[in-house]
């Protein structure tokens, strides 16, 4: 399977005003990579479905900010 956050560095002028930020990421969604919803596929409980904002468990993608530490992971 293929990761769902992909990163490039872009370029980085020597005349920029800011400091650079030279790691960009973003996410990718999970349909993206499934060319056609196959059958019998797991489902959510309804309620669960209204959390996660899709009734198929292949389509969940939870977002997490590139600027909080996930569970596990020590802070810089």
């Amino acid at each position: 399977m293929n990761s769902f956050y992909k990163q490039y560095q872009p370029y980085i002028s020597p005349f920029d005003p800011c400091p650079p930020i030279k790691t960009k990421t973003y996410s990718t969604p999970p349909n993206l990579y499934m060319g056609f919803q196959p059958p019998h596929l797991p489902q959510f409980s309804p309620m669960e479905a209204l959390k996660a904002g899709t009734l198929w468990k292949a389509f969940y993608d939870p977002y997490y900010s590139p600027y909080e530490n996930k569970k596990g992971e020590n802070p810089l």
